[in-house]
């Protein structure tokens, strides 16, 4: 049996993928299956550790971006996409038929695109997973001949044939499921007297996040601990900013900046943070599960046509307080925290609306629709 998966473009389509892929192999060895045979098709590997890790070989198509916003600069380049795009499509068209996997997964983005269209013309069953309220192009193109459609959001249902839909959450890795307070203040340098806030500015489009918590550090630290997870792209940069604004301040070392956090520092960050600050994108269904009051500052809507909406679909479970971007100024995210952190009832609500939201088993009921579909497929 081989399934291939697809996506790419951000780790918001990524790791859900893993996650599945997980869940597969766990179900094969519940049920005394044959191991799969699973692939990657995409752009690029984004984590081959990962995929080495988990047995999944890498498949290499070229695609190009659709950019929303249309900049002289991103008009030029939506252009030359085109052609990327189109060459990625012929280079899926060969490389599915002579892999002709039993099913192909779309997590949506750019990169999903070829593979899907691949199969669509190869009659090869499709499966896909819509992680946002608004679906995205690939996966409204996708939901037309898609067999089944796995959503995030109920809110999405709306976009795609009720009959295929089903509401399942969104992907966890397994290694990330469960928090922990085990060596967190030692691995992560870190006073035990002292909250966390746990800051992810790492995704893209988060340089409003990343700017104002620098801005903000002198006043921050010194009632709270932060834990920065900024992107590689980002660390450098960043990291020279804090130096330069924390020279010589006695609470410097509250401050922890991270280009990427891996599985085990992760967990370590949930068991310890106290609030979490973040886009709208994926990271919610893991500060979902982990049970953590958040601030969402989404992208804007003229940007990203989803994350308002997650953003506030999410905080109607208690969960969250949001904050568009047209109003974040330092003095209101300050005010925010502040207002979270000294209402232990407003925090106690907050983690249960957060735990309302949860989907944990989201990966593994994926994953048994998989192989119930490639398990049937001629």
């Amino acid at each position: 049996m081989k399934i291939l998966f697809t996506g790419g473009g951000s780790g918001g389509h990524f790791y859900p993928i893993i996650a599945i892929a997980q869940e597969v192999r766990n179900y094969a060895t519940k049920e005394k299956l044959v191991q799969p045979e699973l692939y990657f098709m995409s752009d690029a590997p984004y984590n081959e550790r990962v995929l080495f890790e988990n047995d999944i070989k890498f498949i290499k198509v070229s695609a190009g971006k659709l950019r929303r916003d249309l900049t002289p600069l991103n008009i030029v380049k939506n252009f030359f996409d085109l052609f990327k795009t189109f060459f990625g499509t012929v280079q899926a068209f060969f490389k599915v038929f002579g892999l002709y996997p039993d099913i192909v997964v779309g997590k949506g983005g750019y990169a999903s695109f070829p593979a899907l269209l691949a199969a669509r013309i190869f009659r090869i069953p499709v499966l896909i997973h819509e992680s946002d309220s608004h679906p995205g192009k690939v996966n409204l193109f996708a939901g037309k001949f898609a067999v089944r459609i796995a959503l995030s959001y109920p809110e999405a249902a709306k976009f795609f044939p009720a009959d295929k839909v089903a509401v399942t959450g969104n992907p966890l890795r397994q290694e990330i499921l469960t928090p922990t307070k085990s060596g967190a203040y030692e691995y992560l340098r870190l006073d035990k007297s002292l909250p966390v806030i746990f800051v992810v500015g790492g995704s893209q489009g988060a340089s409003k996040i990343n700017e104002i918590i620098v801005d903000i550090l002198p006043k921050i630290i010194e009632k709270y601990q932060i834990i920065h997870q900024v992107g590689k792209n980002n660390f450098a940069d960043l990291s020279n900013r804090a130096n330069f604004v924390l020279k010589g301040n006695p609470f410097a070392d509250h401050y922890k900046i991270f280009d990427y956090l891996d599985a085990a520092a992760m967990r370590m960050t949930a068991g310890v943070a106290s609030l979490v600050i973040t886009r709208a994108g994926s990271a919610l269904f893991e500060i979902a599960n982990w049970g953590l009051p958040a601030i969402i500052i989404p992208i804007p809507e003229e940007i990203s046509h989803d994350q308002r909406t997650n953003a506030f679909t999410y905080a109607r479970s208690g969960g969250a307080a949001v904050i568009e971007e047209r109003n974040l100024t330092a003095s209101v995210l300050l005010f925010e925290i502040d207002k979270i952190m000294s209402d232990e009832k407003m925090r106690e609500d907050m983690i249960k609306g957060a735990k309302s939201f949860a989907r944990p088993d989201a990966a593994a009921v994926i994953a048994g629709e998989i192989l119930k579909i490639a398990l049937s497929h001629d």
